[in-house]
């Protein structure tokens, strides 16, 4: 008798259930021989399709052939049977069963149904943590069966490190102090407290960088890089040789340049206050006010205003919002080689190009790089510095330290996130000294820190001398969110920073805040398919460093939420965590976990892959899963963020525009007015989108009848709201014209008021 379809589906999901579980605790299902019926039961059934690569139904069959043959051998005439059947049809038989790690394959499963149930809208934060915690347990009973996945990673180099110093080293070693202390002197204060770059300074300041260079630089040896350039240059030619792996690489690159460059003039499509306080900064750097600390608003480092003078320079895109865009764009393109490099040397290239690819196409590693603020820089300077020092100890590169001491303190003069960094490059070091075993590596590498720490210093010293200067200006913003130099904690100190904390390591997963300018708010900072392989590949690093004690693998996993403590220790401001930008440091070590997680798995499938149709049967569900996370960070950043950030920001740039036609059409910028009101346009931005990013627009109320003697055309601009300012204008220009603009974007509209020009009267006695 048939059951009752709601009936049907309740059992069917039982035996799911019961079969997930038989699986955890190793039972196997009914033989035939040991089934009195000699046929499969529902949970056999069930079973077999949800893990088709360990059991399959054919055993019923094989019993059923033996049962009316009465073979005494059933497995030598299933067998004939199956060849004279397939001699007869010319035609091979094709076995489809997979030896694939089940354990694996459901631990990518759940993580993958976790994410999906933590997408907004309609999060479901219980029920998908239910489905990661399986996940989880997957991944230990991979390591409880010692599965490979946890026994690969790369040899370190033994060779004991170089300390040694030539004589001329030593005498290049005292110029760079003596020129040093000569800079120190040479950048002296100005008037309010201001420190200037100038010709003197900057000599000695880069002489004792060169000479701390040619001091500490260990000139043994050849790198890779060096024989190949010195080798085209004897052979006078060019080899490249086009392989699949180089077709990949290309592949790769074009795509994340794509991600990165694609419509940069239109996301982000308007501007706001920010970028009119940096604009007018690098105003100054182009009319020869080089700074080295830039007090407006708040205080910035210096490095974003020169590099941004610099690309307004070359690609002559002038005092303007894709000036900051594009310079912002290249600085998070340039860290992505450098996690490239770090990923190969803690894994393969794999993992490199893996790591390269996730960053690259990144919702949160593009939006941070097309805001036009300073916050790619932390990655754009924390690569480096984290990939030579890991590098450096692992290979025994002397050289290595002076490159990531330069990284740092470059680092310090770009975006205040990165103060934090030198914590981190000095736990590594601990790290790194209580797991050696060689008692001279770990002597030896007091000096290999010493010679970050100077070079870093070295490239530090126009801020620290600034520092001791003007305090207030460097430390302010660090303290009022770090201390309660603006209001007081909202709860006890270490309750707040556990909290944020928490609220930090999991926004990745779940919300990565509320700051609508560089994020979709309360939306997970990864996408369904990286949280997932990020999940797991933290898992991986940490089993694998239970198994086998690397210090590169603890330090990995540690530096996610060092990288993420300028966010975290806004204990006075708890809703400005976890923040996209402040925590963009930890994209380094964050998408080379998603790498592990993702080339582990896919590495086992392979392995176990015996036949070129099951190889090709997992190659396609990699391609699909990396294209499926291209797709969903594409509609992040070009579609989701584009569509929220157009809806909240105010359009200032089609008032610009209109400023601009009248200028070039019937009036005069001088004559054209922007009416302020709370909430609404920075006056500053339309003078910048205008072409007059040295005039603000703003008339307040007061001012109006200052504009009556003019009698040439004018033009004023109000928010449709402000009825005051209007009636007032009314009643000083009765003939003047009033226009809506129709913005094409809900609630952004305003007003043009147009004043036509006075017609002088004829004088007396003349036609």
């Amino acid at each position: 008798m048939p059951q009752p379809p709601s009936r049907a589906k309740s059992i069917f999901v039982g035996c799911t259930i019961q079969a997930i579980f038989h699986e955890l605790a190793g039972k196997k299902f009914l033989s035939p021989k040991n089934n009195f019926m000699n046929e499969p039961s529902v949970l056999d059934y069930v079973k077999a399709k949800l893990f088709p690569w360990k059991y399959n139904l054919d055993q019923w069959d094989m019993a059923e052939i033996t049962r009316r043959s009465g073979a005494e051998n059933p497995n030598e005439d299933f067998k004939s049977e199956v060849d004279v059947e397939n001699r007869s049809l010319g035609t091979k038989r094709v076995h489809l069963k997979l030896n694939m790690p089940w354990y694996l394959f459901l631990a990518l499963v759940f993580a993958l149904i976790g994410q999906i149930l933590l997408e907004p809208p309609g999060q479901l934060p219980v029920i998908a943590a239910i489905f990661y915690f399986f996940s989880f347990c997957m991944i230990v009973i991979a390591f409880l069966k010692k599965d490979k996945l946890f026994a690969h990673f790369p040899m370190a180099n033994d060779q004991p490190i170089n300390t040694e110093l030539t004589k001329n080293q030593y005498v290049a070693l005292i110029v760079s102090f003596i020129a040093l202390i000569i800079a120190f002197f040479a950048f002296h204060k100005s008037g309010n407290n201001d420190l200037r770059f100038n010709s003197l300074n900057l000599f000695f300041w880069l002489l004792s960088l060169a000479s701390f260079v040619y001091a500490m630089f260990d000139f043994r040896g050849n790198s890779p890089l060096k024989i190949r350039v010195r080798d085209m240059i004897k052979a006078k030619k060019v080899n490249l040789t086009i392989t699949p792996w180089f077709i990949l690489v290309a592949g790769v690159f074009i795509l994340v340049v794509f991600f990165r460059f694609s419509q940069l003039n239109q996301i982000l499509g308007e501007m706001f206050s920010d970028h009119a306080e940096k604009l007018l900064d690098v105003y100054d750097v182009l009319k020869g006010d080089y700074h080295v600390f830039f007090v407006r608003n708040t205080g910035r480092e210096f490095f974003q205003f020169y590099w941004t003078a610099l690309i307004a320079i070359v690609f002559k895109t002038g005092i303007s919002f894709l000036s900051l865009k594009l310079g912002t764009a290249l600085a998070g393109f340039i860290a992505l080689p450098f996690i490239y490099k770090l990923g190969k040397e803690l894994g393969n290239k794999w993992i490199g190009l893996l790591a390269f690819f996730f960053a690259g196409i990144s919702y949160w590693h593009n939006l941070i790089s097309r805001v036009g603020l300073r916050f790619p820089l932390y990655p754009m300077f924390a690569a480096p510095a984290l990939y030579f020092l890991i590098r450096g100890l692992r290979q025994k590169r002397r050289n290595d330290f002076i490159y990531a001491g330069i990284a740092v303190g470059l680092g310090l003069h770009g975006y205040s996130s990165t103060r934090f960094l030198p914590f981190v490059i000095l736990v590594g070091i601990i790290l790194y000294v209580l797991h050696t075993k060689n008692k001279d590596n770990r002597l030896n590498v007091i000096f290999l820190l010493t010679i970050l720490i100077i070079a870093s210093f070295i490239v530090f010293l126009p801020l620290f001398k600034f520092a001791l200067i003007n305090p207030e200006a460097v430390n302010y913003r660090a303290l009022t969110r770090l201390g309660t130099l603006e209001r007081n904690y909202p709860a006890p100190v270490g309750l707040m920073f556990l909290k944020n904390l928490w609220n930090a390591v999991t926004m990745f997963f779940y919300s990565n805040g509320n700051t609508w300018v560089h994020s979709i708010p309360f939306r997970p900072a990864l996408d369904i398919v990286s949280a997932a392989f990020f999940f797991i590949g933290n898992l991986i690093v940490i089993g694998r460093y239970i198994r086998l004690r690397n210090w590169e693998d603890i330090f990995l996993l540690m530096s996610v939420p060092l990288l993420m403590m300028p966010s975290i220790l806004s204990l006075a401001y708890p809703e400005e965590n976890p923040s996209l930008n402040r925590t963009s440091g930890a994209i380094i070590p964050v998408f080379i976990l998603t790498a592990i997680g993702f080339e582990g798995l896919f590495r086992r499938f392979f392995s176990v892959s015996r036949t070129n149709l099951h190889k090709s049967l997992v190659a396609v569900i990699a391609f699909g899963l990396l294209i499926g996370s291209a797709n969903l960070n594409y509609d992040l950043v070009f579609h989701q963020f584009n569509r929220q950030f157009m809806q909240n920001a105010w359009n200032s740039s089609q008032i610009g525009g209109v400023i601009r036609g009248f200028a070039d059409s019937v009036g005069d910028a001088d004559n054209a007015y922007v009416v302020p009101s709370a909430h609404w346009v920075d006056t500053r931005l339309v003078g910048i989108v205008a072409g007059f990013p040295t005039r603000d627009f703003a008339l307040w109320p007061e001012h109006f009848a200052e504009t009556v003697p003019v009698q040439d055309q004018k033009l004023f601009i109000l928010k449709p709201e402000n009825d005051e300012a209007l009636q007032q204008l009314r009643s000083l220009y009765p003939n003047a014209a009033l226009y809506r603009f129709d913005s094409g974007r809900e609630g952004k509209d305003f007003l043009i008021f147009d004043v036509p020009a006075l017609v002088a009267p004829l004088p007396i006695g003349k036609p």
